[in-house]
């Protein structure tokens, strides 16, 4: 790993072209049996193979009569074609090359004259090209220098990534030129690709995966999105005031726009803002196509993401598990952060073991180590060996009815009776929490007693109500909330978490238009009285059916099952654990068109939370 010494000017390789060809047989260090462990950055970056291809992804998106054509960006060492060598390639495909950037420095890329790509964002061909990496840019149809349209997740969006894994093990065709007719061969490509990416691009790490393509070894999503229709919408419940075509239209390039009106209103169309599911939400799936994931998966999210929010970890992680996906998990208390940029050094060194481990084939024990870290206060992490860990078991908490009107209590025994609250858009999960222990009109809280052991929340809960409203339409909230004091990470500043310093580290080799070296970062505290540690939402129209919603009639009782967000949080002594149940989460979900007063029926409304022991624990922590 380089050397963490900051620098204000460009740090460069000390192999030369001759010591690299000499190092390509000592490419790692070795155990006492020759064993390899570790790439090394043997390989020098500065004359490094920079080329353009545009690879055929048999599709015609754009419907001007030909197939698209999407740009690819390659940096691979040169040495290795001398040698005979082939590489493993790390790839990241997304939306933003041209129209937004990547990365807390927000980096573009850039070309030369010729067109040749001069820096690629983010430090991965840094750090990996000279280590025998291949690194590969790609833009997804309709964005920057390809063809095609953008149709968020579809399969427009997943083909243009997997036609390039088809083109590096030799079952594609890519052309040198975007329109010419001279093929470019991946013949120094071994095959084996690692894909990666934060936010889209993670999306489509995702969806490549889920279509089995062969060659896919890895692939590292970071606070990525698994089903799309989950992104918009939470069982009928719209979660932003905008549909796909908006997004589409955010990162399509000045081309495509005037080409992609047909796509674009397919995405109006398919997307309707009732929350209904459709066959568009069908195809961005991941979620259902999991079976047929063979990469393994390295999860990295934040479980205070939300923009990408923790919903998209939960069913994802169980798909995978019940299909025997070898996976590895990271969670931190930020909002949607990269692990640059709150785990730095830590985070390079465990990537790079991880691709060693996963594209070269190195036995460096990666695979034999704890499946997850878990950040449990600003940069302290926990370890467990699988996740969620052994011990956690489902327990059905029950609501009560308190001594004040919507201050209740909550443990194991059913509950009677009912609480009344009215929705009030203008209010959120951080005023309900700020006032669990008070009546007010527009939520029903219930809670535990002080807790005299710590009590582990892992995995994903579920909150079924039953509920009468006063109105044909109803929106649903309900949280699970830490009542006490805390340092956390402040989520809901601007950086969601972490605080951009001055200061330059350097990871990777760097040239002269390409600098390895970026602005460090450290968390950002903020001192809390309580933590919203879950939430979910739901339309109530949407009772009979996750797929559809119907107008309800006032004055009839309806049962409904929110799925909270997965987390991993442990209530401290001393602390108590609070369910709020409201209804619009201002800033999270939109409001219904009636502002209703909903009432809860406690013998029929309850929480699946699970917890690292069981019943047992929490009778413990309860009694």
């Amino acid at each position: 790993m380089p050397t963490r010494t900051r620098l204000t000017t460009l740090w460069r390789p000390l192999a030369t072209a001759a010591t690299a060809a000499l190092a390509a047989t000592l490419l790692t260090p070795a155990t006492a049996h020759g064993t390899p462990r570790e790439s090394r950055p043997v390989y020098a970056y500065d004359s490094a193979v920079r080329e353009a291809v545009w690879v055929d992804t048999g599709l015609d998106g754009d419907g001007d009569g030909r197939t698209d054509r999407v740009a690819v960006d390659v940096v691979r060492p040169r040495e290795p074609d001398r040698q005979g060598r082939k590489v493993p390639v790390i790839l990241e495909a997304g939306p933003y090359y041209a129209c937004c950037g990547r990365g807390n420095e927000s980096q573009r890329k850039t070309y030369d004259a010729e067109g040749h790509v001069v820096q690629t964002p983010l430090y991965y061909d840094n750090y990996f090209v000279p280590r025998g990496y291949a690194f590969a840019a790609v833009d997804l149809a309709g964005t920057s220098r390809s063809d095609g349209c953008v149709d968020v997740g579809g399969r427009s969006d997943v083909r243009s990534a997997k036609a390039v894994v088809d083109w590096l093990n030799g079952r594609g065709t890519a052309y040198t030129t975007r329109t010419g007719t001279t093929t470019a061969d991946a013949g120094w490509s071994n095959g084996r690709t690692g894909m990666i990416g934060k936010s889209w691009d993670g999306t489509i790490a995702n969806g490549v995966a889920a279509t089995g393509v062969e060659g896919l070894e890895t692939i590292v999503p970071i606070g990525a999105i698994s089903s799309w229709y989950a992104y918009y919408f939470a069982e009928g419940a719209p979660l932003y005031g905008s549909g796909p075509d908006r997004l589409a239209d955010r990162v399509n390039s000045p081309g495509a726009r005037a080409r992609c009106g047909a796509v674009q209103r397919r995405l109006a169309d398919g997307a309707p803002r009732t929350g209904d599911w459709t066959p568009l939400w069908t195809e961005r799936d991941h979620v259902r196509a999991a079976s047929r994931v063979r990469a393994s998966v390295f999860l990295v999210h934040g479980m205070q993401d939300l923009n990408v929010r923790m919903q998209h970890v939960g069913p994802w992680w169980d798909a995978l598990a019940r299909n025997g996906v070898q996976r590895k998990i990271w969670l931190s208390q930020t909002g949607h952060v990269d692990p640059f940029d709150f785990r730095r050094a830590t985070w390079v060194r465990t990537l790079h073991r991880w691709f060693d481990h996963e594209l070269l084939g190195y036995d460096n024990g990666i695979d034999r180590e704890p499946m997850a870290d878990v950040e449990r206060h600003p940069d302290q992490w926990v370890t467990a060996k699988t996740w969620p860990p052994r011990g956690t078991a489902t327990v059905r908490l029950r609501p009560a009815r308190g001594t004040l009107p919507g201050v209740g209590t909550l443990g194991l025994r059913p509950g009677t009776g009912t609480e009344t609250f009215t929705d009030d858009p203008a209010r959120g999960e951080t005023d309900w929490a700020a006032e669990t222990d008070r009546t007010t009109p527009d939520k029903a809280g219930f809670v535990t007693r002080p807790l005299t052991r710590d009590l582990r929340l892992s995995g994903s809960s579920q909150v079924t109500v039953t509920a009468t409203p006063s109105t044909p339409t109803a929106h649903l909230s309900a949280v699970l909330v830490d009542l006490g004091p805390a340092t956390v990470r402040d989520y809901a500043d601007a950086a969601e978490g972490i605080t951009t310093l001055p200061e330059r580290t350097c990871w990777g080799a760097s040239t002269t238009g390409d600098s390895a070296c970026y602005q460090e970062t450290r968390a950002k505290p903020a001192d809390v009285g309580r933590t919203v540690v879950s939430r979910g939402w739901a339309d109530l129209g949407n009772h009979a059916s996750a797929l559809s919603g119907r107008p309800l009639t006032p004055g009839r009782p309806y049962t409904i099952t929110l799925d909270l967000a997965a987390t991993d949080h442990v209530v401290p002594a001393g602390h108590r654990l609070a369910l709020i149940i409201a209804g619009t989460d201002r800033d999270l979900i939109d409001p219904p068109a009636d502002t209703p007063t909903l009432t809860l029926d406690l013998s029929r409304t309850s929480a699946r939370v699970p917890l690292t022991g069981g019943a047992t624990a929490f009778t413990r922590a309860t009694g």
